[in-house]
Formats: structure tokens, sequence, C-alpha cells
């Protein structure tokens, strides 16, 4: 086994939209537990999070919108990390790894993520699609990566994780689920509750 290797491969995902330089979805990963012998804030080890502020991740995210605007290829070497990216509608789509890391494992893991967010947003990626959809895009980020480690690159499995289950399956016969509905519930729920009080006292 190579010295550099680990089970950590992914140091972030992002999803940011060149169009205003600004970040959609960013997901830093670190090792939940550093190696013996590492200093409490290091960042040179696998696995450790090579940008724990803010500050840092903003002008990493904006150096890398600068530099991918340029590029015609799917990977590139950027501040000593392999960036792997695809472009869909007004978005982009970054895996960051290790210098050292496989970029074929790490290309694998953005095409997931682009594919499985097709099949989850019936093929309208797009930034407002995103925003809406904030919680499917995020809980799709978190089946492909934890804590850095590539858990599944299947965009149909990961899909099938994340979707809402279908309507039909869920037993809600008989229930308004309309805003007035839920009033309508509220007010009986306060009315009862103020009854079962005055009968207490």
């Amino acid at each position: 086994m190579a010295p550099n290797m680990s089970l950590f491969a992914v140091n972030a995902i992002l999803i940011l939209s060149p169009d205003d330089n600004s970040r959609i979805l960013a997901k830093y990963y670190s090792a939940p537990h550093p190696p013996a012998g590492a200093a409490p804030h290091a960042t040179n080890y696998p696995g450790a999070n090579p940008y724990p502020q803010l500050k840092d991740q903003k002008a990493f995210e904006k150096g890398l919108l600068e530099k991918t605007a340029k590029h015609t290829s799917d990977v590139i070497l950027y501040d000593n990390r392999v960036v792997v990216f695809k472009s869909e509608g007004d978005v982009m789509f970054y895996v960051v790894g290790g210098a050292d890391e496989n970029e074929i494992l790490l290309y694998n893991v953005v095409v997931a993520l682009r594919d499985s967010l097709n099949i989850l947003l019936k093929a309208s990626i797009d930034k407002r699609t995103i925003i809406e959809n904030y919680d499917l895009v995020a809980l799709a980020i978190d089946e492909l990566v934890d804590d850095g480690i590539i858990l599944e690159t299947d965009p149909l499995v990961v899909a099938s994780r994340v979707s809402k289950p279908p309507a039909q399956d869920i037993n809600v016969k008989g229930i308004d689920l309309s805003e007035q509905g839920l009033m309508n519930a509220w007010e009986f729920g306060k009315m009862k509750l103020s009854e079962r009080l005055r009968q207490g006292l």
C-alpha cells in the first residue's frame, strides 16, 4: 500500500455558480480522528480539511471558478489539489481531493453526483432548482461521501436512497394536508387542550 493512500479520498464537494461567483452548496470534509502525533489543527495529513476557515474556502472557490472558466478538460491540479469538475446548466460541480489522489475515482464521484441529481431533479439542474430542492441535493451528497470517504458511485442507488417515498405508499387517506386543513387541525387541538386544562382545575 502506498504511504499516502487513505480512505479519506475527498476533501470537498462544491456546487458553485460561475455567473455570479457564488457558492450554492459546499461541503468540506475532515477525517474524524487525526493520526497519532498530528498537531491539533494540522492540515497536512491524508483526510485533513485543507481549508478550515471560511475565508480560505471562499478564496479557494473564487480561484477555482476563475481557473476552470478557461479549461476544457474535466481534471485540473489547483492549489496542490486534484480537482475534477462538471458543468451542468448554470452550475459547476467540483470534487476536490489530495494531490496524490486517483483522479478517476474522483471523476466517478462528480459524474455520480451529476447523474443522481439529474434523476432526482428530473433533468432540470440549475441554480434555482438546486436551491429549491436543497434537502435532496444535500442528502445525495451525503449518500455519495461521508467524512471524505466515498460510499457509493452508482447514481441509481443514490437516487433511490434519497428520493421521497411515493405518495400511494403513505397512508394519509382522509387527511386534509392543505394549509386550511392544517389550521383546522391546529385549532381543534388548541380547543381540546383548553378543555382538558379546564377539567383539571
